[in-house]
């Protein structure tokens, strides 16, 4: 990849006292940044998120994604695929070629993320934005789509429980560009393990105990470990150090196929999932067309059932169209 140019809304190191334990005591909050390469959210010395751009890396991403309490949920760079990084978004096929991972003996995939104009800026509340425009081409080619991606993290509440505001807006090119995936079993060269592309999160070796709900229900995985369905929102949860946590997804009701295709993994030792919006088929963006997708993701303690992620649904939609609004 390479980075072109960077603008970062940065004041120092920004400290502020916040009440976040449950039995109200302060708890000192800071932001520190490696200006070009991270922005970190540290509780005293525990990383609670760390978002990741810097040059040496081969996309943006963000891990740890942690609690308040020091468990991590992520696992960044995992043995099995070293291309998985915790929390992030990455293509699998544009105009057929490859932009998830190495093919080969290369170090880079065929398809090259490239990003630029990176603004960060952190704010007194423990909230953080980061906005940039990425890029997407063939190596040594000119870019068949371009991004404008922001995302907006809240500071955690009371309970340790916060959440990533996500908004991706896509442009294809001077051409049409093809969006795809690996197909899936009963397509032409298709696979059990097809289907995935887009946002996606890698769950960290630690979690135990793992199980899934979306807003219809408990998810059943097949004898391979998977899971396929559509839903508006999917949380993913088990144990660390014996505690219940999770995390959760919600599709905004405004993206493309929504409710999202979702594709799951709970095997050994993979726990992954991704609103896979390509999921059942490949879509055609026309050139010089926009496709925007809005996800919230809600890092939290305990469980959630259908019925309180379907609460949590319902608040990001009623959030995302007041923005809107306001922007009118």
């Amino acid at each position: 990849m390479q980075t072109t140019r960077y603008r970062t809304a940065w004041c120092g190191l920004l400290s502020v006292a916040l009440c976040w334990a449950a039995g109200g005591s302060a708890a000192e909050w800071s932001f520190r940044q490696e200006p070009g390469k991270s922005l970190t959210l540290k509780r005293a010395e525990t990383t609670v998120w760390q978002f990741h751009y810097g040059a040496d890396v081969p996309k943006p991403f963000f891990d740890p994604v942690a609690l308040p309490d020091g468990r991590n949920l992520t696992w960044n760079r995992p043995p099995d695929h070293p291309w998985h990084h915790g929390l992030w978004f990455a293509w699998k096929f544009l105009d057929k070629v490859n932009y998830w991972e190495p093919e080969g003996n290369a170090d880079q995939p065929p398809g090259r993320t490239e990003w630029s104009d990176v603004d960060v800026s952190a704010h007194e509340d423990g909230s953080a934005r980061i906005a940039m425009k990425l890029t997407y081409r063939p190596a040594g080619e000119r870019p068949v789509l371009t991004e404008n991606r922001v995302v907006e993290i809240a500071a955690p509440d009371r309970t340790g429980q916060y959440h990533f505001d996500w908004t991706s807006t896509f442009t294809a090119g001077a051409k049409d560009v093809e969006l795809s995936r690996t197909p899936l079993e009963g397509e032409p060269g298709g696979v059990g393990w097809g289907g995935y592309a887009g946002l996606s999160l890698r769950l960290a070796r630690a979690l135990t105990d793992r199980a899934a709900d979306t807003t219809e229900g408990p998810v059943e995985f097949d004898q391979q470990s998977r899971y396929r369905g559509k839903a508006p929102a999917m949380d993913y949860h088990g144990l660390i150090d014996g505690k219940p946590v999770g995390v959760a997804v919600c599709d905004h009701p405004d993206n493309l196929n929504h409710p999202s295709p979702w594709y799951a993994i709970r095997d050994e030792p993979m726990s992954y999932f991704s609103p896979a919006v390509l999921c059942y088929g490949p879509y055609t963006l026309k050139a010089a067309k926009s496709l925007t997708l809005r996800y919230r993701i809600i890092v939290h303690p305990g469980r959630w059932d259908a019925k309180r992620l379907r609460q949590q649904y319902d608040r990001f939609v009623g959030a995302a169209t007041e923005a809107v609004g306001s922007r009118q």
